[in-house]
């Protein structure tokens, strides 16, 4: 049986469209930088998180033993996440919410046990370690194998239990003896009443999770994604700030879901125990607001754009509007990105388009990377145009907005973008007492593309599906969930195309492949399909695990690529989550001058330090008379001298 989402012609000739529209795309005056990536900020309070490879830095050290790792990927899910209602994104089809570490540390905060379970497998697996999950009764829980056995390690109700040989014990062991392992005695977290570090449940209530009934325990693999991380960029005109407050938004509230952390408060509640693991935010769920304002009459916002095709700016030619088309005999388009760190929960789009004779300016919005559009405004008059987004951006990490513009003297004059977003205060670079270094980072001045969505088409209406991205499908059943294959062979083709030169691409999934021999194959190719390279494996027999790797011999000067996932069955294998994602070059990018602004309060007096990073890695220091209370942190561009 053979199904396809699209035929194999078109999703390549698609590819090679924004191929060609990236490209007209760098045909643009020569100047300073007009993005700037990776801008990081740390201090000497808070573990670096943005990234696996930044946390690794912060938590493991040289010649650490299998079990000191382990120990150390619990501490560090027990410091970013806390158990709660999870965050729904519908990126995920099995679970529903996210799965990746690195996103929930800081964009979320907080998530359910078989969140924290899949952190645990996730960090164990990226640093070699075997690793697996149990569902337990009304429980998840993950296992890490070192020293010749698996430990139970559970970051959700922050505990493990310690055996007599002062091993930790494993699932099977607590299983076989409920009542003499899961107990207070061997409960290193648990305190003179039985209680968990967040005191909302006792351990005298735990031994029913592991006693056998029916069909559990059992084994099962909480799968996770793993394309996120923070990539702060910065145009002119561009700002985030990121609060250590909520105005009571949150990714659940479309459909009136619950978020019980917007109120919580480190050292009292559910949070009771989290400064004892270095929190010292003042709560665990900020919202903040990424603000784009281009200056649409300079040169440099045409470097900035992603295409900028027949217009020209009034630095250009003294002409008017800020942004006008050249040749009205032509169609000019004007395509903008809006990639954040931090999940959009709210948007609204102004812009004042100036009309010409038989002029119209239309604007449209696409969210799988520029494949399809659809168009959300259009003026046939000038004047002031706003239009809400929040139905659209609601739960996106990534969007483009592109204006076509038609007729002589027209063009734009204004354009703002605005968003409320959410982001994990904990993982913040925050304050404390005493002396504080700030250190500032512009790593990488690259991007990311992310092909991820929902396996499950039933789920569009949430968020993106995988079906938008163009994939070519050969045996596998993808008309609904999970995909699973209909006979010995099957493959999954994806078409990526970046804006710039691509440095590195991969992919991966959470995968089922029962049978010995069973498994997936991860090849790319660079030459529109004529040959395919190998560069990872998902292998079984497994009844679930996931699997990622990493390409990153690629040709110089690629920008599109086709990865393809071939698979092969003889007992039952498929997929639960399919991610890719190709890092590039920003054509236009480097490093410039930012603007750091740290806002807090000492004794209920506000206090500000403005700090310009006038290179691509510098430090400084704040120091606090007193315990401070943050406020926010904002960055954006340094003014041009």
């Amino acid at each position: 049986m053979s199904h396809r989402l699209i035929s194999t012609a078109s999703s390549i000739v698609s590819a090679i469209a924004i191929a060609s529209m990236a490209a007209a795309a760098d045909a643009k005056p020569s100047g300073p930088p007009a993005i700037v990536s990776h801008v990081k900020i740390v201090s000497d309070k808070i573990e670096d998180v943005s990234s696996l490879e930044a946390w690794k830095k912060s938590f493991i050290t040289e010649g650490m033993t299998d079990e000191q790792k382990a120990l150390k990927i619990w501490e560090s899910v027990v410091k970013f996440r806390q158990q709660s209602i999870p965050a729904n994104e519908f990126l995920l089809s099995d679970a529903q919410h996210p799965h990746d570490f690195i996103k929930v540390a800081n964009v979320y905060g907080y998530g359910q046990c078989c969140c924290a379970s899949s952190h645990i497998e996730e960090l164990s697996r990226y640093l070699g370690l075997k690793t697996r999950g149990w569902g337990l009764n009304n429980h998840s829980v993950p296992e890490v194998f070192y020293n010749d056995a698996w430990h139970m390690l559970d970051a959700s109700l922050v505990n493990y239990y310690v055996k007599d040989d002062k091993a930790i014990a494993s699932v099977e062991e607590m299983t076989a003896n409920p009542e003499g392992i899961v107990n207070k005695a061997h409960s290193p977290h648990v305190d003179e009443n039985g209680w968990y570090p967040a005191k909302t449940h006792q351990v005298q209530n735990s031994p029913d999770s592991y006693r056998k009934k029916g069909n559990s325990p059992f084994l099962f693999d909480y799968g996770y994604s793993q394309s996120y991380e923070q990539n702060v960029q910065l145009r002119d005109g561009e700002r985030l700030t990121r609060n250590f407050s909520n105005k009571g938004l949150h990714v659940n509230a479309l459909e009136g879901g619950e978020c019980w952390h917007l109120k919580c408060k480190p050292g009292e509640g559910d949070l009771v125990y989290s400064p004892k693991y270095g929190d010292i935010a003042p709560g665990r769920v900020g919202n903040g607001t990424h603000v784009y304002e281009p200056p649409l009459g300079a040169k440099i916002v045409k470097s900035a754009a992603l295409a900028c095709e027949n217009l020209a700016t009034t630095e250009d030619d003294k002409k008017k509007p800020a942004l006008h088309v050249i040749d009205g005999a032509k169609p000019a388009s004007f395509v903008v990105r809006m990639p954040s760190s931090y999940v959009y929960l709210t948007g609204s789009l102004a812009y004042t388009p100036v009309v010409g004779k038989d002029g119209k300016v239309t604007v449209s919005y696409s969210d799988n990377n520029g494949l399809d559009w659809k168009e959300i405004s259009s003026a046939t008059a000038s004047g002031a145009q706003t239009v809400d987004l929040k139905a659209l951006v609601h739960r996106k990490h990534d969007y483009r907005l592109k204006f076509d513009i038609t007729g002589d003297g027209s063009g734009l004059d204004a354009l703002s973008v605005t968003h409320d977003v959410q982001h994990s205060q904990r993982a913040l670079p925050a304050l404390g007492a005493g002396k504080n270094t700030i250190a500032f980072s512009s790593g990488a001045q690259e991007g990311r593309i992310a092909v991820e969505g929902n396996l499950d088409p039933s789920k569009r209406d949430k968020n993106v599906v995988f079906a938008d991205f163009h994939p070519v499908v050969n045996g596998l059943k993808s008309d609904g969930y999970p995909w699973f294959m209909t006979g010995g062979s099957a493959d999954v083709t994806i078409p990526v195309t970046t804006p710039g030169d691509m440095k590195r691409i991969s992919a991966g999934g959470h995968y089922r492949a029962r049978g010995a021999g069973e498994g997936w194959d991860y090849q790319v190719s660079f030459d529109n399909g004529k040959t395919f390279t190998s560069f990872g494996k998902a292998e079984g027999p497994c009844a679930g695990a996931s699997s990622y790797a990493t390409y990153d011999k690629v040709p110089a000067g690629t920008r599109s690529a086709l990865l393809k996932l071939v698979g092969k069955q003889n007992n039952t294998c498929g997929f639960f989550h399919i991610g890719a994602w190709a890092d590039y070059t920003e054509p236009n990018g480097g490093f410039r001058p930012v603007k750091v602004t740290y806002q807090w309060q000492e004794n209920g007096q506000a206090k500000e330090d403005v700090h310009i990073a006038a290179k691509a890695e510098d430090t400084w220091t704040i120091t606090c008379a007193a315990a401070p209370t943050m406020t926010a942190i904002v960055v954006e561009l340094a003014p041009a001298k």
